[in-house]
């Protein structure tokens, strides 16, 4: 067994389950996620079966427009702060451990930290969507259908026996 870990193309196989979530809904109930974007007062689409549908509302004015993280000139010198330019200015030829750069040795090392800096980034500056936090509320209302709607019908069922108990000869 020991032998399997000592070379580099076992690892390599297993690297990719290393990254997986394991908190993540998919994983855990095989449910179908369906994020949607209303608009105004259209209706949100019920979620069916093993479907759960989570909407997102925006005002009717948004409809046709832009979305507002790409509206505007993400290149203007206006739009860059100074705390982004000295961090530009931190990394300008960077090069080695930790670096994600092709030269150097270790300098591949770097492109998680890099891949994880960039989701933060994106993350912090969405459109105030939180779609962990609406997957989580559709989940409990569904899951608080389910319960309703189990309880009546054992109670549907129990008046059944009861009906049939008593109208039984004996």
């Amino acid at each position: 067994m020991m032998r399997l870990f000592h070379r580099p193309g076992i690892l390599l196989a297993f690297l990719p389950l290393a990254f997986a979530l394991p908190g993540s809904a998919h994983a855990q109930n095989n449910e179908k996620i369906n994020q949607l974007i209303v608009y105004g007062d259209d209706p949100c689409p019920r979620s069916t079966g093993d479907e759960i549908v989570v909407c997102a509302r925006k005002d009717e004015n948004e409809r046709f427009r832009i979305p507002a993280p790409l509206r505007g000139n993400p290149n203007a010198p206006e739009s860059n702060s100074w705390v982004n330019k000295a961090e530009q200015l931190e990394y300008v030829g960077r090069s080695g451990i930790g670096s994600c750069s092709p030269s150097g040795v270790g300098g591949a090392s770097g492109c998680f930290a890099q891949l994880i800096r960039q989701a933060r980034e994106e993350r912090e500056g969405g459109d105030g969507t939180n779609w962990t936090q609406l997957v989580e509320e559709a989940r409990q209302e569904r899951l608080g259908r389910i319960d309703a709607d189990a309880a009546r019908i054992e109670a549907e069922l129990k008046a059944a026996e009861e009906a049939k108990a008593g109208k039984s000869p004996q």
